[in-house]
């Protein structure tokens, strides 16, 4: 009588092995840039909204005022999402809080009268409940209006603190832009750092 002969498990070559592993890591790398990719046009294309509601909400700002909010200065390249923040969001905020008069006005610069907001322009920027992320902490006049990169917003007006025009405005009516995902911007647009900003010029 013949004993069947044991034959040993079949297993997988280290070759075999090495080329599981090897597809593996080349679907995840696949997998990984296409995530890293997407989630930077998502946030591109979160900058482009948030930009499109701050432009409308400056137009109604004018509507109502007359003026464009003015900047902390004459600069080339300005942070002004705090004086973003006040005119769209706070200065209507601290009005219905507070009851102040009609004739609400605020000096800028040397003897510039500018008008207060009577009313929020952008519910959405209020830090304790947005879900936007645009701001962060308690509703004061150093909040500032941030993008998906968490970088302040650029806002230039056309016309400057002691009400003369800025020179180095690009529209006639203000300028907006993001720096972008690596947080540098530079006033001539042909320099390598404006290459992912976004702009209204």
């Amino acid at each position: 009588m013949k004993t069947p002969s044991r034959r040993s498990p079949a297993a997988f070559s280290l070759v075999e092995l090495m080329t599981v592993i090897a597809i593996i890591v080349i679907l995840a790398s696949i997998v990984i840039g296409s995530l890293a990719y997407m989630r930077e046009r998502q946030a591109k294309e979160k900058a482009k909204v948030q930009m499109s509601l701050i432009s409308k909400a400056l137009e109604d700002y004018k509507h109502d005022n007359g003026t464009y909010p003015p900047g902390d200065g004459n600069g080339e390249i300005e942070k002004n999402s705090k004086e973003l923040f006040q005119a769209l969001y706070y200065e209507g905020y601290d009005y219905l809080d507070k009851g102040s008069p009609a004739n609400w006005v605020k000096t800028v610069g040397s003897n510039t009268a500018f008008p207060k907001a009577t009313k929020i322009y952008i519910p959405e920027l209020d830090p304790e409940n947005n879900k936007q992320g645009w701001t962060i902490g308690k509703p004061s006049e150093s909040t500032k209006i941030t993008d998906p990169w968490d970088n302040e917003y650029r806002y230039r007006s056309a016309t400057a603190n002691d009400g003369n025009p800025n020179g180095y405005a690009q529209n006639p009516d203000f300028d907006l832009w993001s720096v972008g995902k690596d947080g540098k911007t530079n006033s001539d647009p042909k320099d390598k750092t404006c290459r992912d900003d976004i702009k209204n010029f």
